[in-house]
């Protein structure tokens, strides 16, 4: 290694030592993962659901929340252009059985664009933390929130993270985006793509948004292999896998989660018949 490479990597480090030390402390909550329990279309938490009827700058929602007593990270999760929450409701009860809080969102109409879903998405985070049930605000930890969003939604989840560099992570499922620089995202960011997407093609949406985010940013683009643009509105088990690793990695801080997504256990699934590539700046 040159010594210039050397240098960019210590300072690398420096820097994410510093956004983990601002970050909240780590917090197991669940069970050690596994692969199994990773794979499965349900984690080790009952969940109950709240439906949000009327909601201040969001059209309303779904709330899905751990039965069990404690503090949970709280995720919103915009459905995609035309689409109703109904489309990513399984993602949504998929987190939540993993221990978290999650809201999946109606968008005040479904021809929003993605500015507007990103807004949305902090009204909705807004909405759980504040106005929700008691019930669910008992369960609401106030300092771990993220954003995740299929489509115009996963466009939205962008413009969040890069607008809102407190939230603990990103998600966004075959993203589309007029713009393509998201060179000013600090949170963490897990980009999905599709290899057969006609709709937002990966070359032109998924893996330049991937590339734009800084190096000082942790982040991971997947290319699922077989998949389509719609994809993400079905259960889906490497969506689900990935995207809960990725959730409890960052919104938790629980590094239990490292090797599913950087470690053996990841090396081990993540061959040629699930993604077309993977792409990562472990380790985290």
């Amino acid at each position: 290694m040159t010594q210039s490479a050397s240098l960019r990597r210590a300072l690398r480090a420096l820097v994410l030592c510093g956004t983990f030390a601002a970050a909240s402390a780590s917090a197991q909550i669940g069970p050690d993962p596994t692969s199994s329990s990773l794979n499965a279309t349900s984690g080790p938490f009952a969940v109950s659901t709240s439906n949000v009827v009327l909601a201040r700058g969001f059209g309303g929602g779904t709330i899905y929340y751990p039965t069990t007593t404690g503090r949970y990270g709280v995720v919103a999760i915009s459905p995609g252009f035309t689409a109703t929450e109904s489309s990513v409701a399984w993602l949504g009860r998929r987190l939540a059985t993993h221990g978290l809080v999650v809201i999946t969102i109606n968008t005040n109409s479904t021809l929003d664009q993605p500015a507007s879903r990103a807004t949305q998405l902090m009204a909705a985070l807004n909405h759980v933390v504040n106005s929700a049930s008691s019930t669910v605000r008992s369960r609401v930890d106030s300092t771990r929130l993220a954003v995740a969003g299929h489509s115009m939604g996963g466009g939205g989840a962008l413009i969040a993270a890069e607008n809102n560099p407190t939230l603990k992570a990103a998600l966004p499922l075959t993203p589309w985006n007029l713009s393509s620089s998201f060179t000013q995202v600090q949170v963490p960011t897990l980009i999905v793509g599709a290899d057969g997407d006609s709709v937002a093609s990966v070359a032109v949406h998924a893996r330049p948004f991937y590339a734009s985010l800084p190096a000082t940013t942790f982040k991971a683009y997947a290319e699922l292999n077989g998949a389509s643009h719609f994809t993400p509105n079905s259960t889906n088990t490497p969506i689900g896998r990935y995207g809960t690793a990725w959730m409890k990695r960052f919104v938790d801080a629980d590094s239990r989660y490292s090797p599913f997504l950087c470690g053996a256990p990841h090396e081990a699934y993540a061959t040629a018949l699930v993604f077309d590539r993977y792409n990562q700046n472990c380790p985290y």
